[in-house]
């Protein structure tokens, strides 16, 4: 495998650019895919029938996973043996405009079951090795995304080794850090070769590092893998999260209380202003996502976390029992609402979501502890049908260490606040403006005034707020007339002199 590797490793180094992009002119966000096609002895009838299937669908899923920008190596396995290293590389490129699945098509067009070296014996296979050689040597530790596309078998003659190899593919995929998010997927593909025949085909997917396990989630979010792959992907791993999600039905007794799923998975709560109900009875559907496990127990306990408040939520069951994946199971519970932190309708914080929504993100985590797993009766007769004869791999196995596991509902309240008070404000303000403005103009206006000095009339203008100078009629100051905003007033009235306001 050592022999191999490093090959595999500088093919995707050099072009798909991992630390730095000399291949291509702009480096594309995006996390590589590793395509492991088998090619051992018991993959004979995918390779010899001429009716098979196989290629052209490992062409077509790489066109439609593989984006423009991303990386993608190519290369075939079995089982690496002195002068016949496994994995072998067949193709390494970061993709552009040309069409992915066609160069897909033509790097494994030729591609036929291997021999061991210097006889005629088909070639065995070993999954762990090639998984570790693309995790490990090819990724390097990096995030990415690896296909393995097999038979599910490890050994055509059965050896005494097989059950051991197969120990070791259970411990990489349960066991290790490296594999953060595992599927299956189990195809119906009944083909008939010269030696061999078969009815399916395992495609699995292994998610390398947190970033890869988000490129898995988003690829099966957007519908990419489903146009290709129609069958739904038998979960690995993770089995300790998301194990379980909760669709609100109805809200009962709380007046101005709306739950209703939003995009992306977020639970969104719609709240009334005046909504005052300390408490939502709120009714839901607990569905297990863990297909192809049921959980036949787990014990539940659930809390919610409002604008920073983590309170528990009172559930009518504590137990949930035979739950089947895809399954809906009632469950009622009493669900405390952040009354005390919806800002008043007068408040500035409503104020400023006058017309939209004020929102308080929070989120809702549904602990199952003492949760005993088992695959499903439905999943096991279908892997029966599509692998006659073989036992049951033991990956599908769930790990006894795995019981618990906790679900998270993103949460969003969002307080609807109307336009009357912000229009109410915005009105007073308006008066308020209003009133200042006549009060600055009435400051400001001129105002006449009737000065009779000895019985002489003057008329004298002024501003509120001025002084100015009496005169009698040899130019001398007789006195001073002061303007208010209410009217004027005499000041300084020289003695002897009759001055007075009015007319003659």
């Amino acid at each position: 495998m050592k022999a191999i590797a490093r090959p595999l490793a500088a093919a995707l180094l050099a072009c798909a650019a991992m630390s730095a992009p000399p291949c291509a002119a702009a480096a594309a966000p995006s996390v590589p895919h590793v395509f492991l096609v088998q090619n051992s002895g018991w993959m004979e009838p995918f390779y010899s029938d001429p009716g098979s299937p196989f290629k052209p669908l490992v062409a077509a899923l790489a066109g439609s996973v593989v984006q423009p920008g991303q990386a993608l190596v190519l290369a075939s396995f079995n089982q690496s043996l002195p002068g016949a290293p496994s994995p072998r590389a067949l193709l390494s490129f970061k993709a552009g405009e040309e069409p992915v699945g066609e160069r897909v098509a033509q790097a494994i067009a030729g591609l036929d079951t291997a021999r061991k070296p210097g006889g005629a014996a088909l070639a065995d296979t070993d999954l762990g090795e090639a998984v570790r050689a693309a995790t490990g040597q090819v990724l390097q530790g990096r995030p990415g995304i690896v296909w393995l596309v097999t038979n599910n078998r490890n050994s055509p003659d059965n050896d005494q080794a097989t059950a051991t190899r197969n120990r070791e593919f259970y411990a990489l995929i349960h066991g290790g850090d490296a594999i953060t998010k595992a599927l299956a997927f189990p195809l119906r593909m009944p083909v008939q070769g010269r030696h061999y025949s078969a009815n399916g085909l395992m495609v699995y997917a292994f998610a390398v590092g947190a970033q890869g396990a988000a490129a898995l989630d988003a690829l099966l979010a957007s519908g990419r893998i489903a146009r290709v792959i129609t069958e739904p992907p038998a979960r690995l791993k993770p089995l300790d999260r998301d194990t379980v999600r909760l669709a609100p039905r109805r809200v009962v007794d709380a007046p101005g209380v709306s739950f209703a799923s939003a995009a992306g998975g977020v639970l969104r709560a719609d709240v009334a202003p005046d909504a005052r109900t300390p408490q939502a009875r709120i009714e839901w559907n607990l569905e297990n996502t863990m297909y192809p496990y049921t959980i036949s127990s787990a014990t539940l306990s659930a809390r919610s976390t409002l604008a920073g408040e983590s309170r528990p939520i009172a559930l009518d069951a504590a137990r949930v029992r035979a739950l089947a994946p895809g399954q809906p199971s009632p469950l009622g519970s009493s669900m405390a609402l952040p009354v005390a932190q919806i800002p008043d309708k007068w408040s500035l914080a409503a104020l400023k979501s006058a017309g939209s929504a004020y929102v308080l993100p929070g989120r809702i985590e549904l602990h199952l502890a003492d949760q005993k797993l088992m695959l499903s009766q439905a999943f096991r007769q279908r892997m029966a049908a599509l692998f006659p004869g073989d036992p049951l791999p033991d990956i599908f196995i769930p790990p006894a260490r795995v019981q618990a596991s906790t679900a998270v509902l993103p949460l969003e309240v969002r307080v609807h606040y109307g336009m009357g008070p912000l229009l109410a404000l915005v009105a007073g303000l308006l008066a308020l403006l209003a009133l200042f403005a006549g009060g600055a103009w009435a400051w400001t206006r001129p105002r006449t005034a009737q000065v009779l000095v000895d019985e002489e009339a003057r008329t004298l203008r002024g501003r509120p707020g001025t002084t100015q100078p009496v005169h009698d009629r040899h130019g001398e100051q007789v006195a001073q007339l002061k303007t208010t905003l209410f009217g004027h007033r005499l000041l300084d009235v020289r003695e002897g002199v009759q001055v007075r306001l009015g007319r003659p």
